[in-house]
């Protein structure tokens, strides 16, 4: 039985590239709702982020704060990685935001030194999780994919060993 069933994210640059990325490599199945097109802030034209991932779906919006509503509304639970911890990101406001209408649980974090905080969050949370990832994109904080990496090739490496 696996703790991280599925990995959902919108697909944008920043965290949730760096959570597709990471799904890629440790073979756990992608899901998650991306804008009308496959808009990305580095792949704006369609099919966008759809040409590298296409299982993520378009919604029938181009506004980005829809795909975050849907990929809170359609997970388990919500890890927001935000390296800056500020609230600059209005995506990662709005993250927060369905969370709490939808009553799913959500933890933020910064850096690889939370990786024990995410571990034990996610074990307190059961198995066979769709773990939606959400964050900044990388024009908001330059560091976002980097720290995400770090962050979860801890989590994954070790909730894995664990299931």
């Amino acid at each position: 039985m696996n703790k991280i069933a599925f990995i959902r994210t919108g697909g944008q640059t920043g965290v949730d590239r760096a959570a597709l990325d990471l799904a890629r490599k440790y073979n756990i199945p992608i899901v998650g709702w991306c804008p009308k097109n496959g808009w990305a802030e580095d792949m704006p034209e369609a099919p966008g982020i759809r040409a590298l991932f296409p299982e993520l779906k378009e919604t029938p919006s181009e506004d980005v704060a829809q795909r975050t509503r849907w990929n809170v509304r359609d997970s388990h639970a919500t890890l927001i990685i935000n390296p800056r911890l500020s609230k600059f990101s209005k995506g990662t406001s709005v993250t927060e935001q369905t969370a709490n209408e939808y009553g799913r649980p959500y933890l933020e974090v910064r850096s690889g030194k939370n990786a024990p905080e995410v571990i034990g969050w996610l074990n307190a949370l059961g198995y066979e999780l769709t773990l939606n990832i959400g964050g900044p994109r990388e024009s908001e904080c330059p560091e976002a994919y980097k720290k995400t990496m770090k962050i979860m090739e801890i989590v994954i490496q070790t909730v894995n060993k664990l299931s």
